[in-house]
């Protein structure tokens, strides 16, 4: 006799676990490639890392940045969840593009070191234009010219503007969208475009176990906490990494 699984995790739970992944990641994203172990030729630490110390360095970078591939297919999830329960798809839109405004200067400092940086956008951006994509989806009302317009045009934009994930983050939230009752076929899909986008995604494998344990609950959680911390944390761990290291280690 076959068991049923118990689902045990609400939509709160799920957003606290992709909150800490994502947080795990952009520490290895943020303080240890671009300041400490210096990918880019831009921290003020310079060479400070090299030898034994940067493989031990990298194989710390690897460790937080593989344990990250689980934030973003649960935040996929819960963009989902949210289009096909919000009462207003236009406030919901709106809500993501002024953060996506007001991420941009932290995403790209804790990244790049710069106040603008053009070849990267922050990921708000990709879950607003996943969202717009389904958003034409449910306003289709049969019009078939619809679905093609709803998968090209919001992932044209995100690969043009460089967004977090690009066109196949907005894909992985459409099959989220389009599979939703099927998934078993949505874990194959989604995971299967995240590991041709890059095969160091493979740990999100993870991600499909939490969202499968999802129990359809929104649970309790502070309404616009992250949105607030996705900025912040980055300002946090930028400054950490161009003023506070330096000082430490100098």
């Amino acid at each position: 006799m076959k068991m049923p699984v118990k689902k045990m995790l609400s939509g709160s739970t799920l957003k606290w676990i992709a909150i800490l992944t994502m947080l795990i990641d952009h520490i290895g994203a943020c303080i240890l490639e671009v300041f400490v172990l210096d990918y880019y030729g831009i921290s003020p630490l310079g060479g400070y890392v090299s030898g034994e110390r940067f493989s031990f360095w990298y194989e710390a970078d690897m460790a937080l940045r593989l344990t990250g591939r689980i934030a973003f297919p649960v935040f996929c999830f819960l963009l989902v969840e949210g289009a096909l329960h919000t009462r207003n798809m236009g406030r919901y839109a709106g809500r993501l593009a002024v953060f996506a405004l007001v991420s941009e200067i932290p995403f790209d400092l804790a990244f790049h070191d710069k106040i603008f940086y053009p070849g990267g956008q922050n990921v708000f951006l990709t879950l607003l234009l996943g969202l717009l994509a389904i958003w034409i989806l449910k306003s289709s009302k049969g019009e078939l010219w619809r679905t093609p317009a709803a998968v090209l045009a919001p992932a044209l934009a995100a690969e043009y503007l460089h967004t977090d994930y690009g066109a196949l983050g907005v894909l992985v939230i459409l099959l989220m969208y389009i599979l939703r009752n099927v998934p078993w076929l949505r874990f194959l899909a989604c995971y299967g475009a995240l590991v041709f986008l890059s095969p160091l995604e493979w740990p999100c494998i993870l991600s499909f176990v939490l969202i499968a344990l999802y129990s359809g609950e929104r649970g309790r959680q502070p309404r616009y906490f992250f949105y607030v911390f996705y900025p912040a944390h980055l300002v946090l761990l930028w400054t950490i990494g161009r003023f506070v290291l330096p000082s430490l280690l100098h």
